[in-house]
């Protein structure tokens, strides 16, 4: 009822609104209905009139306009169409009609249906850019295919003739592959419509081959006219034509025996009726492509390039394989490095290199056509490649008339091809073939004829020939000469300026004038020269024997550019102012001779004589200029030479002659000699016999008339070496502080070295245990002296110890190192005022100290005489042990025995007090009963150790001012004072029970005052001495017996504590 009551009680605003709602459809459902309407009447309307009209041309010389026809128009209703262009056309046509182009702008067009009751006419307003071209649809005149390289052509008409000016066509090609149309290509192609019919032509080569699958092709067109300003549209496609494999096809895989690029994508179909399970290429297997039926492909990317049997390729079937051979390889390299001459103007030779290999052999490989353009002649190359980098040659005929050239050589295989070309002047491009032939004959002893012969016909130019000359361990020498060609093509020329009785070796080789190549060499031919006579007498000198009665003259052999021929003997003579004389002729293969000569001047004259003749004569004097002013110098060289100086001397006027010799040899020092002209001052002696390490003489000789002047003297060598020996030394001398060495030098065969100086080692040691390791060694305990004055043969060593053992070295060195060390082991003398003072010195102490002991000893008589009167005995300590009610007043000296510190050494039952002396006992100890002992008291002997007993003991702390002398210690003659033991000890108690010591003799017997005893000078005093603490008349165990008759000790006396307390224990 609430809800009820509710819904009727609903506000007065929410009813207006309902109203305003239900207004609003209303008004709305009017508007549609009077639109609908006037849509049907203007429909209706139209029914009853022409409407959508619309233009289009094909060739732009004839609209196609065409219009919906009025509602209830026959078949064959007529329409009469007028159009308004300035003048009023009016034609009766069909539904469709064509009339002519209109200029731009807008044109009004009537449309009037004819023979029609209740139709009326329509207008229409035309213009040019409401007219559509839509060009008709192309057709395909052919389509063809090359299945070798998988290539379509194809061939159409553009029907350009039907067109009145020019105008642009863009052509767009669609292939299409197998059944279901695929799409694999679409391209566009532009041409040109030039008023005529054009047939066109398009190629397209398919990835895949054409033989794989049915291929399709369409075409359609686009006329792009710049003069039509209406829409341009897409003719349709034409009709498709397509492409299959032939139905008598055997071949089952294609392509077949392909050859592609390297590096290219390769697809590969098997056509077969059977389901293919597989497919590989060489080792590598594939992924099929399938295609129309049991058809499949494979592809093959970036294929590397074949072997020259090219790579298969194979599909397996269930019980079969089909297969091909695919060959990948390159195109041709433009021939590189392609040059043409010629040999010998006959014919050209043109070479070149065919750059990288193709990988392709056999009818595949690369052809090569050499063309020649003036004379339109060419040449044909073919050959397998054979290996990279081969030269390939072609031989072209010489044309007569003829020397420039013009050729191309044109490389071309299956996958291109490339040329190169050259421009030759063949006359200057000559390259001679190797001489032969080669011959020689003698003129003189001087001069040859050379003669060869070089194939060729050179009559119109020139050639340069070159002929290479060798001597016999010499260098070659070049000379050219160039002469005018001959049709017979021998040659010949002369060699002149050659050296007598010299084998020389010739050989030749030409090219042209201008130069362009040389030929290959000749082979060799060779030639001795004739004989001439000497061009110089012998080099010599002389030397007199070690005797000095003979003169030995020597001279080296002639070398061959100065012998001339073989030298058959010598002619020695000498000659003086009175005589010549010559010895018998010396055969040639002796190079000295003696003489028996005195000592005036003699001039020696040697002769060399060959077979043409004798030499020039060599001429020496017998005797040396003498020289007051000689000069020793030293030098030195490196490796196998040495450069020796000297200064100018104008009164030299032949030469100088450097002799040099092994100073180690005996006899004459002859080694070599070597003659310098008289303008120098300094040479470099080479010589293959120096040897490191060897001494060598030099003698620098002055020349002067034929006689010769020692002008210096050099000693050197080329290399030093360390001494190959250590120099021998004896010890000359010794002392206690000083030794005295002498060596003697070392030979120089054994030095091999400039001596620089001695090493001279030298330190403490025996033999066998020290080592002295040299200067370098750093010890410092080894002493060393360089000693730089080789001339100096001695050294004394001084500031050395007395027989004491040194261990010397001595070494020598030079400026190539050092050389070994020779040792011995020397021992000094004995210093004697050491040993006295030695002596003396302890002797003069004993005497001080003698004296300085009496001096003393003299003032402390007394007390020395009683120190001396203790008899030696084992200390020991006894500990006498005596019951006593009180405590004993001890008179003589305060013992207190560490036994007593000890609480545990007490009895708690009957307490005791006891007294402990220190005692020396006799050599046997014994523990003995007191025979004389009474009742009332008993004793006992203990021994303990003294150190412990005589240890200082802590006083109380009331007595440290009372006993200023009371301690431990031996104090004899002093009266010290009695302190009793014990605080608490009654003053009157009896004296006879006092502790101390008592001898178990009669006491009585004892005297008091003894002369042993130190005693007081107060006779007053309490204080008496009992004699000595330890007796060497004692035999008995000391131990006072309980005598109330014995002594008492009423002072001070010796402290037997005191007595004992600094001495060591035993």
């Amino acid at each position: 009822v609430m809800d009820i009551s509710l819904c009727l009680k609903r506000p007065s605003w929410v009813v207006d609104s309902k109203r305003m709602r239900m207004a609003s459809h209303f008004q709305w459902l009017l508007l549609t209905a009077v639109l609908l309407y006037l849509t049907n009447q203007v429909n209706s309307q139209k029914k009853s009139t022409p409407h959508d009209l619309k233009c289009v041309t094909n060739n732009l010389q004839v609209w196609d306009c065409s219009w919906r026809a009025p509602s209830g128009a026959g078949r064959g209703a007529s329409y009469e169409v007028c159009i308004e262009n300035g003048s009023r056309s009016c034609y009766q046509l069909e539904k469709n009609s064509k009339i002519p182009p209109l200029l731009p702008g807008d044109y009004e067009i009537t449309v009037n249906p004819l023979y029609e009751f209740g139709s009326s006419k329509s207008k229409f307003i035309l213009n040019e850019k409401n007219v559509s071209l839509i060009p008709e649809t192309p057709e395909i005149l052919n389509l063809s295919a090359d299945f070798s390289t998988s290539m379509l052509h194809l061939k159409w008409d553009d029907k350009g003739s039907v067109f009145p000016h020019y105008s642009n066509v863009i052509w767009e090609i669609k292939v299409l592959r197998k059944k279901n149309m695929e799409i694999v290509k679409l391209v566009t192609y532009s041409t040109t419509l030039n008023g005529r019919d054009t047939v066109h032509h398009w190629n397209w080569t398919s990835d895949m081959p054409l033989e794989c699958a049915i291929h399709y092709v369409g075409i359609r067109c686009y006329i792009d006219d710049p003069q039509f300003s209406g829409h341009k549209e897409w003719s349709d496609w034409s009709l498709l034509k397509n492409i299959s494999l032939p139905p008598d096809s055997q071949t089952k895989v294609f392509p077949q025996d392909k050859v592609i690029l390297a590096g290219s994508d390769l697809t590969v179909c098997c056509v077969t009726q059977e389901k293919v399970l597989s497919a590989q290429i060489g080792s590598t297997h594939c992924p099929l492509i399938h295609l129309d039926g049991e058809n499949v492909a494979i592809k093959i990317r970036n294929i590397s390039a074949s072997a020259s049997s090219g790579t298969n390729v194979v599909f397996s079937v269930e019980d079969n394989i089909f297969g091909t051979v695919v060959f990948a390889g390159y195109p041709p390299d433009i021939p590189q490095k392609l040059n043409c001459e010629t040999y010998d103007l006959k014919e050209i030779i043109c070479t070149w290199n065919p750059g990288r290999p193709t990988s392709l052999e056999g009818p595949r490989s690369t052809s090569y056509t050499l063309f020649e353009s003036f004379s339109g002649k060419y040449v044909r190359f073919n050959r397998d490649e054979v290996s990279a980098n081969e030269n390939y040659q072609l031989f072209f005929q010489i044309l007569s008339n003829q020397e420039v050239y013009n050729f191309t050589l044109n490389a071309q295989n299956l996958l291109g091809q490339t040329e190169s070309t050259l421009l030759v002047n063949i006359t200057e491009k000559v390259h001679p073939r190797i001489p032969t032939s080669l011959k020689v004959k003698d003129i003189n002893s001087t001069a040859v004829t050379l003669s060869w012969h070089l194939p060729g016909n050179f009559t119109k130019i020139k050639l340069l020939c070159q002929i290479e000359i060798n001597k016999t361990n010499s260098e070659h020498e070049l000379r050219n000469v160039t002469m005018r060609g001959v049709e017979s093509s021998n040659y010949l020329t002369t060699v002149d300026k050659l050296n007598p009785y010299t084998i020389y070796t010739f050989r030749i080789r030409c090219s042209t004038d201008p130069f362009w190549k040389w030929s290959k060499w000749s082979n060799e031919k060779q030639c001795l020269t004739t004989e001439a006579i000497p061009s110089k007498g012998p080099d010599i000198w002389r030397e007199w024997s070690s005797d000095g009665k003979n003169l030995i003259i020597y001279w080296k052999p002639l070398p061959i550019n100065e012998a001339n021929g073989k030298i058959l003997s010598y002619n020695v003579s000498y000659s003086s102012d009175e005589e010549t004389k010559s010895l018998s002729e010396i055969p040639g293969t002796q190079h000295k001779a003696e003489l028996q000569l005195d000592k005036n001047d003699y001039i020696i004259s040697v002769v060399a004589k060959n077979a043409a003749g004798s030499s020039p004569p060599s001429k020496i004097a017998s005797m040396e200029i003498p020289n007051d002013d000689l000069k020793i110098e030293q030098a030195l060289g490196m490796g196998n030479r040495i450069l020796l100086t000297w200064n100018y001397d104008p009164n030299m006027t032949c030469d100088y002659v450097i002799k040099w010799c092994n100073s180690s040899q005996s006899g004459p020092c002859l080694m070599d000699w070597k003659k310098i002209p008289s303008n120098s001052t300094e040479t470099v002696i080479e010589s293959d016999q120096f040897r490191p390490g060897v001494r060598y003489n030099f003698s620098v000789y002055g020349c002067r008339n034929q006689g010769y002047q020692l002008l210096h003297s050099v000693i050197g060598y080329v290399e030093e070496l360390a001494p190959a020996i250590a120099p021998n030394f004896t010890v000359e001398d010794t002392s206690a502080d000083s030794i005295l060495v002498k060596w003697e030098e070392i030979p120089v065969e054994e030095l091999r070295g400039f001596l620089r100086g001695y090493l001279f080692y030298f330190e403490k040691g025996e033999r066998d245990t020290s080592k002295i390791m040299g200067l370098e060694s750093g010890r410092f305990d080894t002493k060393v002296k360089n000693i730089t004055d080789i001339s100096q043969k001695t050294l004394r060593i001084a500031d050395l110890q007395g027989k004491t053992s040194y261990h010397l070295v001595l070494r020598a060195y030079t400026g190539g190192g050092m050389g070994p060390e020779r040792s011995m082991f020397v021992v000094t003398k004995e210093n004697s005022e050491g040993l006295i003072i030695a002596i003396l010195i302890p002797v003069a102490v004993a005497v001080i100290i003698g004296v300085v002991t009496s001096i003393l000893c003299y003032r402390k008589r007394e007390c020395a005489l009683k120190t001396l009167e203790m008899n030696p005995c084992t200390p020991n300590n006894v500990e006498v042990l005596e019951t006593r009610s009180v405590a004993p007043k001890i008179e003589d000296t305060e013992i207190i025995s560490p036994v007593a510190e000890r609480p545990e050494d007490r009895s708690d039952a009957e307490p005791e007090n006891h007294v402990v002396v220190s005692y020396c006992p006799p050599v046997i100890e014994e523990e003995l009963a007191n025979p004389g002992a009474e009742g009332g008291g008993g004793s006992q002997v203990i021994y303990i150790d003294i150190q412990s007993m005589y240890q200082p003991q802590a006083k109380p702390e009331g007595e440290l001012d009372s006993d200023p002398v009371g301690g431990a210690g031996y104090k004899p003659q002093m009266h010290l004072p009695i302190t009793s033991t014990v605080d608490d000890l009654d003053a009157d108690d009896d004296l006879d029970k006092t502790a101390g010591y008592r001898p178990q003799a009669n006491v009585n017997t004892w005297n008091l005052v003894s002369p042993d005893s130190p005693r007081s000078t107060d006779s007053n005093s309490e204080i008496v001495s009992f004699g000595s603490p330890c007796s060497i008349n004692s035999r008995q165990f000391l131990i006072p017996p309980k005598d109330e008759d014995s002594p008492k000790s009423s002072g001070g006396g010796w402290s037997f504590t005191n007595f004992f307390q600094n001495k060591p224990n035993d």
